[in-house]
């Protein structure tokens, strides 16, 4: 190992859907995080880990920062704003939406002592660099930010102008984790996930924020991996839309989330999907832990 080796955190922060889990998949060069345009995609903390010659970068992913209406969401929002101090940078995403959650992310920087950097996403969806001026100009006196970049992550655009600066703020030391870790994910946290986020493409209305997915158990079947899984909502009706006419929307989700998994995995499973109704667990602390959903992610 060099001697100048440099590693470190870096957390990722901002308000529901201006891009970090795509970020974080651009960066890592895999997809680790599951993405939606629904708010609330990500609900554990995630580390995308990068590693080259000379450095480690730890990235650590968050929930969206929001307003909380439930038990679940309150811990989502601690989740987030518990991963701000203590970094070695914090990267503050935006996107040409600007509004009072901003305000209310750029106040949990007040008494830290990380560097924070203004990361403005989705330029790929802006006219000029006279909008990109526009949305910097906006921020200027509301943080003393360490630099402002201007990216797309959708489109891995000005991602190595950010990764220049954020090697500068690492700090020389050993490796945190092994070269070939890209995330602290478990296959099954992957797997549910990815079956989660077939959900959210799939549903709409109040259906994607009320389900919860477990893998209940794995076995070998004949050289192939047999997944049973169940999806949880609260409602009979959130029950009915995802199981859907003859059982077609949870065959399509279940067929999509298959074949993703065997290819993010590189393996083969069989997957077998069960839709459960747990009234309110969005609000019950003994279903939020049983379900992976606690003050600890």
């Amino acid at each position: 190992m060099k001697t100048n080796f440099r590693s470190g955190f870096i957390s990722i922060v901002g308000r529901p859907n201006v891009g970090k889990s795509t970020f974080l998949n651009a960066i890592i060069g895999k997809k680790i995080a599951i993405t939606s345009p629904k708010p609330q995609t990500t609900r554990n903390r995630i580390l995308g880990i990068k590693t080259t010659d000379d450095y480690q970068m730890v990235f650590v992913d968050t929930p969206g920062i929001h307003k909380p209406k439930h038990e679940l969401g309150r811990i989502l929002d601690q989740t987030a704003t518990s991963s701000i101090d203590g970094m070695d940078a914090v990267l503050f995403m935006v996107d040409q939406e600007k509004g009072l959650a901003e305000d209310h992310v750029i106040r949990l920087f007040q008494g830290i002592t990380s560097p924070v950097y203004l990361v403005i996403n989705k330029i790929d969806m802006l006219k000029s660099k006279l909008d990109i001026d526009k949305i910097i100009i906006s921020y200027l006196n509301a943080y003393p930010f360490a630099g402002y970049f201007p990216i797309s992550a959708k489109e891995s655009k000005n991602l190595e102008h950010l990764i220049e600066e954020l090697i500068t703020r690492l700090p020389v030391g050993y490796p945190l984790f092994s070269s070939e870790e890209l995330t602290d994910q478990s296959d099954f946290q992957l797997m549910s996930e990815i079956i989660r986020e077939k959900v959210l493409f799939h549903t709409q209305e109040e259906v994607p924020h009320a389900v919860a997915v477990i893998i209940e158990h794995t076995e070998m079947n004949q050289g192939v991996y047999e997944v049973h899984a169940t999806i949880v909502v609260e409602r009979n009706s959130q029950k009915q839309i995802l199981i859907g006419k003859g059982g077609d929307m949870l065959k399509q989700i279940g067929t999509e989330a298959r074949l993703e998994i065997n290819k993010i995995l590189d393996t083969k499973i069989h997957l077998i999907l069960w839709v459960k109704v747990k009234k309110d667990w969005r609000n019950r602390p003994s279903d939020l832990k049983s379900f992976g959903y606690d003050n600890h992610n």
